[in-house]
C-alpha cells in the first residue's frame, strides 16, 4: 500500500467519483463526524459522484439515500442499491433477488442466527438486524466486547457450513444466500442508473474502505484507497488497497476528499 500522496496527479485529475464504505471508513468509533459528512458534500460540490457501499441494513440505506449527500447507496453487502430522485421525489430500489426469494431466505436466517449466538459465546444478533431484508449480521465488536480472531472464524465457519456467503467487517460477520458481493451490485448501479461501463471506466473512480469485506472492490479499482485503520487487517488481506491515508476512519476519508478536490477552490 502506497501513501496517498503518491497517487499520480494525472490520475487524480481524471477521477469522476468516490465509492465509500461506511463503518470505520466514514464513521469514527461508531459516529459520523461533521468532518466526514462535510467531506461527502465537498466531493459532490466538486462535481464528483458519491456512492456509499455498506453492509448496513435496508432501513438505514433508505434514510441515507434520501438525506445524505450521496448519489446512491449500495447496502447489505451488495444485496441492493437505493437511489433517490429528489426532483421526482421517488426512491429507485433494485434488489439482487426477487421478493419471494428474499422472504424465504429471511426465514432461514432467523433460525441460523439463534444457533450461531448459542454456539459462539459473547456474540449477539446485530442491533440493526430488524431493519435488514437479505442477510444476517452477527455482532462481534459493535455492541458487545470485542471477540478474538478465533471466535470470528468460528462464526464464519458456521455460516459457510449452512451454505451462506460470509464476509467479515470491522464490527460484524455478515452472511447471506447467494454469490453476489458489493462489487456485483456496484456494476449494476453504474450500468443501470448512471449509464457507465464500470469495467471500461474503473480507473476514473476511487473506492475507499477499511476491512476484509472490501477486498473485491480493492482488487477491482486501480485507485482503491484504505483509510489508515485498514492496517489493522494487514495479515488478512489478499487484495489490499493501492493507497492508504495517514489518518484513520472518518478523518482518513476527509483526507482523501481534500486530496481529490484540491483544485476545486473553497
Amino acid at each position: 500500500m502506497l501513501p496517498l500522496r503518491q497517487f499520480p496527479d494525472t490520475a487524480r485529475r481524471r477521477i469522476l467519483g468516490v465509492l465509500c464504505d461506511i463503518d470505520d471508513t466514514l464513521t469514527t468509533e461508531g459516529r459520523l463526524t461533521a468532518n466526514a459528512y462535510g467531506a461527502m458534500e465537498r466531493l459532490q460540490d466538486a462535481g464528483l459522484r458519491v456512492v456509499a457501499v455498506t453492509g448496513r441494513p435496508a432501513g438505514w440505506c433508505d434514510h441515507m439515500a434520501r438525506m445524505w449527500p450521496a448519489d446512491a447507496v449500495i447496502g447489505e453487502n451488495g444485496a441492493f442499491y437505493f437511489r433517490y430522485d429528489h426532483q421526482a421525489r421517488r426512491m429507485h430500489r433494485r434488489y439482487h433477488a426477487d421478493a419471494e426469494t428474499i422472504a424465504a431466505n429471511r426465514r432461514k436466517l432467523e433460525g441460523l442466527g439463534a444457533k450461531i449466538v448459542a454456539a459462539v459465546p459473547g456474540t449477539a444478533i446485530s442491533a440493526d438486524q430488524a431493519y435488514r431484508e437479505t442477510d444476517l449480521a452477527i455482532d462481534f465488536r459493535e455492541d458487545v466486547p470485542g471477540l478474538d480472531a478465533q471466535a470470528v472464524a468460528r462464526i464464519v465457519g458456521l455460516m459457510e457450513d449452512a451454505g451462506l456467503t460470509a464476509k467479515v467487517s470491522s464490527i460484524h460477520v455478515n452472511g447471506w444466500f447467494g454469490d453476489y458481493d458489493k462489487l456485483t451490485m456496484t456494476r449494476y448501479l453504474f450500468e443501470e442508473a448512471f449509464g457507465i461501463d464500470l469495467e471500461a471506466e474503473k480507473d476514473r473512480f476511487v473506492f475507499v474502505g477499511d476491512s476484509p469485506n472490501d477486498q473485491p472492490a480493492f482488487g477491482f479499482f486501480p485507485h482503491s484507497v484504505g483509510v489508515a485503520n485498514v492496517g489493522d487487517f494487514a495479515g488478512q488481506l489478499t487484495a489490499p488497497p493501492a493507497y492508504v491515508t495517514e489518518a484513520r476512519a472518518g478523518d482518513g476519508f476527509a483526507e482523501l476528499a481534500a486530496f481529490l478536490t484540491a483544485d476545486a477552490g473553497p
